[in-house]
């Protein structure tokens, strides 16, 4: 990660070198630094995080979704959810943006090298983990058994289609989707993506599980690989809150003691498992 500038709230700038409309509210940002020192010096861990802001409207926090390894570009997947992500929404090809970061801690990709490795996503909010399935595939032999899972409400949700079919393409790997409700001529699974999970294929000594959706869904999971004699030490969970300022000053994302933008977003659950379990947090 490089040194933070001066000011923490100063964005720098950035250009979009492509626009990639991902579905009906979800598109890509191709990003680059315009100071090219900058963008030389920029680095970051799967499942950290930028503060892209929209020049006199806001700033949002967007994961980042590229290769760390890829120096070239800068990529953001945003839900087009609010006011500034509207506004990004109608940016286009060669338009200037502010980017501050990377922020937060990532996924353990390190330490989970040689191991089983379970993906597990529920809903729209996918975009956390799309960074280390993007890492594991460009560095296959790294890792054991990949499982990726993804549940929605409704099959229409499926955002990348065209991605799930390259997935199932990379050695040793599986994955599975399910919906709540089921279009004609679906041929995955209907019901919740939990009930999966029986099909995952995992050493529960040597697995990484990481997880990003709904705090039930999460929980629901945590239990299942507790009960598989899964350490808590080897869940990962994405946390979603209000992140604002990126470094902990103030106060939106605060997570009992922590806070989610510069302690998290990702977790162990062995660290935040009394918060978790805990109605209001």
């Amino acid at each position: 990660m490089i040194d933070a500038p001066p000011n923490p709230y100063e964005p720098h700038e950035a250009i979009i070198l492509e626009r990639i409309q991902e579905g009906p509210n979800l598109f890509t940002l191709r990003l680059k630094l315009t100071d090219q020192k900058l963008q030389d010096a920029y680095e970051f861990e799967p499942g950290q995080f930028n503060m892209l802001y929209l020049y006199g409207v806001g700033e949002v926090a967007i994961s980042i979704v590229s290769d760390p390894e890829d120096s070239h570009i800068i990529d953001h997947t945003i839900r087009v959810v609010g006011r500034v992500t509207k506004g990004m929404a109608k940016l286009k090809t060669g338009d200037r943006i502010g980017l501050r970061g990377p922020y937060g801690h990532g996924w353990p990709m390190t330490e989970s090298k040689q191991k089983d490795v379970v993906i597990v996503t529920g809903g729209l909010g996918c975009a956390p983990v799309v960074s280390v399935i993007n890492y594991i595939e460009q560095r296959r032999e790294e890792f054991g058994r990949l499982n990726i899972v993804q549940g929605v409400k409704h099959t229409a949700d499926f955002i990348w289609k065209d991605r799930y079919d390259k997935w199932r393409e990379l050695p040793n790997t599986k994955v599975l989707l399910a919906a709540d409700v089921g279009e004609a001529l679906w041929p995955w699974h209907i019901g919740p993506v939990t009930t999966l999970f029986d099909q995952l294929g995992f050493d529960p000594e040597n697995v990484s599980v990481m997880m990003c959706g709904p705090q039930g869904m999460m929980r629901v999971v945590c239990d299942h690989m507790l009960d598989k004699n899964v350490s808590a030490s080897q869940l990962f969970l994405s946390m979603e809150r209000n992140m604002q300022c990126a470094v902990g000053h103030c106060g939106h994302c605060q997570y009992g003691s922590m806070f989610i933008c510069k302690d998290g977003p990702v977790f162990s659950y062995e660290k935040i498992r009394d918060l978790f379990e805990t109605k209001g947090f």
